[in-house]
């Protein structure tokens, strides 16, 4: 696929002058020169706990969390998305990468029948811009909403406000946008999701991560994602990856996404962290041959079982 070049980014209006460059230079690394986003979502240490990284068909790599870095630094991928701390403490042994901060983070201990998710702001922007001057490559932040949520209107001001900051300094934004809560009988029901992304797309988020889009219909759900990637507009959509399954199914899924969903991308990290390092660095190459080379589900299928290799230099 066509590279992009510094004059084919559309930079927002509330990017100020002085930060345009740096926007600029920070989009074409978090794409890759493609205009879409591999994401690998290392975030879950906090989201699920050790059980997304230890037990019943979790490689035993996984439990040490400089596996995730080592993926990152081995694989291709866009941008690696952690929380400050997980990308302070690695981020000078492993230089190379493109780093996501996420901003905002809870367990999943209290359960939705016991209180409506609230997910806080854990850090400032002031201490991400700090691991910038100390040369850590940061290209943006991530922050996660939960639409129906009693607390909903407490995170969308958070978000707005972090959005309008981080522009303010050249970052990115990547908002996870899930529908969750008392009020929400049906997390992926196809409008909601669309409705997601149309709410990322008026906070002014560069790219919204949602999950794929469950139609009851009938109709396959790559074709009620592209309602959704209609209404995010100029907001990038990527689908969230989901749990563990097999290569030739989830590259297929996403091969729909992006040629009839119209998603922007991937946002990956069970289905990548899960396996050895060698398995997982192979998924990487495969699901970025697909995002941000177009090549066909046969493609990635041979680089994801060794048959041919797939590098930074083939986007």
């Amino acid at each position: 696929m066509q590279k992009l070049t510094a004059a084919d980014v559309r930079v927002p209006m509330d990017v100020p002058a002085d930060s345009r460059e740096t926007y600029v230079s920070n989009y074409l690394k978090a794409t890759r020169e493609t205009g879409r986003l591999m994401l690998f979502a290392c975030d879950q240490k906090v989201e699920h706990m050790n059980k997304d990284f230890y037990g019943e068909g979790i490689d035993i790599a996984d439990c040490e969390p400089e596996h995730l870095f080592e993926i990152g630094k081995n694989g291709v991928i866009g941008v690696l998305a952690g929380q400050r701390g997980l990308v302070a403490q690695y981020a000078a042994d492993y230089p190379e990468l493109n780093y996501l901060v996420k901003m905002n983070s809870k367990t999943n201990l209290v359960k939705t029948s016991q209180e409506d998710p609230y997910s806080p702001q854990l850090t400032d922007l002031e201490a991400v811009l700090q691991l910038r001057e100390n040369g850590v490559n940061v290209v943006g932040l991530g922050y996660t909403i939960y639409l129906g949520s009693e607390y909903e209107a407490t995170m969308m001001a958070e978000a707005g406000q972090l959005i309008a900051q981080a522009h303010e300094c050249g970052l990115l934004v990547v908002l996870w946008i899930y529908p969750r809560g008392k009020a929400v009988t049906a997390e992926k029901e196809p409008d909601l999701i669309a409705g997601a992304a149309g709410v990322a797309l008026c906070l002014g988020a560069d790219f919204v991560k949602v999950n794929p889009p469950k139609p009851e219909d009938g109709s396959a759900p790559a074709e009620a994602l592209a309602i959704a990637a209609k209404a995010a507009g100029r907001t990038g959509l990527v689908c969230a990856g989901g749990g563990t399954v097999d290569a030739k199914t989830f590259l297929t899924q996403l091969h729909d996404q992006i040629h009839i969903g119209g998603a922007c991308g991937n946002a990956t990290g069970r289905n990548i962290h899960q396996r050895s390092l060698d398995e997982a660095v192979r998924l990487t190459k495969a699901i970025s041959a697909i995002t941000l080379a177009d090549q066909s589900v046969e493609e990635a299928l041979a680089v994801f079982n060794g048959e041919k290799d797939f590098s930074y230099s083939d986007i």
